[in-house]
């Protein structure tokens, strides 16, 4: 099965946005990519709640929102999360994963379960009946623009392996950081789903975004 793309929407300049909505409509998008980061779980802050509820309101594309904070579980109705929507919470914000991610399930949306570079998948073990997908960062988060760590690659491939030995092949897997041109073709052998695009691919001056697109889907 062809690969999802969910652009990261805070590559995507705000006197512009239209432009970048109408043309992600055309082209079919499955998803936008909305990073939440609070200055404490990760050095760095970003697209908070009014844009979030702003983008709804212009457009119909399902929002796939990670959740870069502390305590997610206490913050979720903070972003009026719709039914079919994917939401990500970090494995190392919380103490308390599994009230997070039921929290998210009993808003109708797709729990993802997120995990830093450095993160074991075998974390994963008592949290497979609770997901529908795992995130796997293969840059440490916080920034756009870091090199893949090399690492990354081989996470996707045991995570695949993870999953379908313990009976949720069907479980999704989310890749994030450095989705370049060069480790787009990686990633997809290595069996990534959905493919959070940036800086290093979509979001590009060296060609138009329709060509961009067209550039994208061809890899996966």
């Amino acid at each position: 099965m062809a690969g999802k793309i969910t652009p990261s929407m805070m590559c995507a300049p705000l006197n512009q946005i239209q432009h970048y909505i109408d043309v992600f409509e055309e082209k079919k998008i499955e998803y936008l990519h909305i990073d939440v980061m609070d200055g404490h779980f990760v050095p760095n802050m970003m697209l908070g709640t009014s844009y979030i509820s702003s983008l709804r309101r212009l457009t119909s594309i399902p929002l796939d929102i990670h959740l870069m904070i502390t305590d997610p579980e206490a913050k979720l109705d903070w972003f009026d999360i719709q039914p079919g929507e994917y939401v990500s919470v970090h494995y190392e914000s919380t103490p308390h994963v599994q009230r997070a991610l039921q929290g998210i399930k009993n808003k109708g949306a797709k729990t993802m379960v997120a995990l830093n570079p450095g993160t074991p998948i075998e974390v994963l073990k008592y949290l497979l009946p609770d997901i529908d997908g795992v995130l796997l960062m293969t840059v440490n988060p916080g920034f756009a623009g870091q090199k893949l760590i090399p690492q990354g690659l081989d996470k996707i491939r045991d995570t695949k392996a993870y999953l379908a030995e313990h009976g949720y092949g069907h479980v999704e897997i989310e890749v994030d950081g450095n989705v370049s041109w060069e480790n787009i073709p990686k990633m997809a052998e290595a069996g990534t789903d959905l493919y959070v695009a940036g800086t290093s691919s979509l979001f590009t001056d060296k060609m138009s975004l329709e060509e961009s697109v067209a550039k994208f889907r061809s890899l996966i």
